[in-house]
């Protein structure tokens, strides 16, 4: 089994540009192969990295359930080989890294089959791998669902302010009550003005209890790749985001 490494945080705080340059970061150092999995339903992560999304899990799901109203599989398949083979054709390969996205379902009702669906991939794909990086979406639900289970690195990231440190103060504290398995348990706090936090912000990290491994400053150049349709993994390494966050993981070690 590979290197787990979840992301989590707030919604609006830049969680899944930092995921982008994580796997950026780790396929540079020769870390590969890499199994990515965007398990927000909102997903946007191949935009970061750059990628064309064939099919998410949601949309197969969607196809697979209205091919079951008339049993209306290609080749006589069964549902179960059918659904097998779209989600290996779910699959995007990268430079370094694949990626499977789970996307959003169309139909009512919850994402609980969805999920269960996005679990059972990962379960199946993810021994091929050195590192799995899962990008959570805003919030606490892939944590509670216990889609990626006995995590090795949770990084929780926030904005500056007190509400986005409560909040992910919010989640380290879920890590406990729900018993999950999770080696280590990082804060990195994103969008910073100049790169600093004030007294103010470092009190509530400290009243949260939360690790701060480091700070990645407001980035215009992510805005400007951003609103260009640009990958932001494409940006020069001296960008002030992309150098923050590769001085931050330096400080760390991805080992069991």
């Amino acid at each position: 089994m590979g290197y787990k490494i979840a992301v989590a945080g707030k919604g609006g705080t830049g969680k899944t540009t930092l995921t982008g340059l994580l796997i950026d970061y780790l396929v540079k150092k020769g870390n590969g192969p890499i199994l990515a999995v965007d398990a927000d339903a909102n997903a946007n992560l191949n935009e970061v990295l750059g990628e064309e999304i064939e099919a998410t899990i949601g949309e197969i799901r969607e196809d697979v359930s209205q091919r079951s109203l008339d049993q209306n599989f290609p080749g006589g398949m069964l549902k179960a080989d059918y659904l097998k083979y779209r989600l290996n054709t779910a699959v995007t390969e990268g430079n370094g890294y694949d990626m499977i996205v789970m996307g959003r379902s169309q139909g009512t009702g919850c994402y609980c089959y969805v999920n269960g669906v996005l679990k059972s991939q990962i379960d199946s794909l993810s021994g091929n791998y050195n590192y799995l990086i899962i990008d959570n979406e805003a919030g606490m639900e892939h944590l509670s669902r216990k889609v990626v289970e006995d995590i090795d690195t949770l990084f929780l990231i926030s904005d500056c302010s007190r509400r986005g440190i409560q909040a992910v103060g919010r989640i380290r504290r879920l890590v406990d009550e729900l018993k999950l398995k999770v080696g280590q348990i990082f804060l990195i706090v994103n969008r910073a003005p100049e790169g600093k936090l004030n007294e103010g912000t470092m009190e509530e990290i400290e009243k949260q209890g939360l690790n701060l491994l480091g700070v990645v400053p407001m980035d215009p150049m992510v805005y400007e790749y951003d609103t260009s349709g640009k990958p932001l993994v494409e940006m020069p390494e001296d960008s002030m985001s992309k150098k923050a966050l590769n001085d931050i993981l330096s400080k760390i070690e991805f080992k069991k």
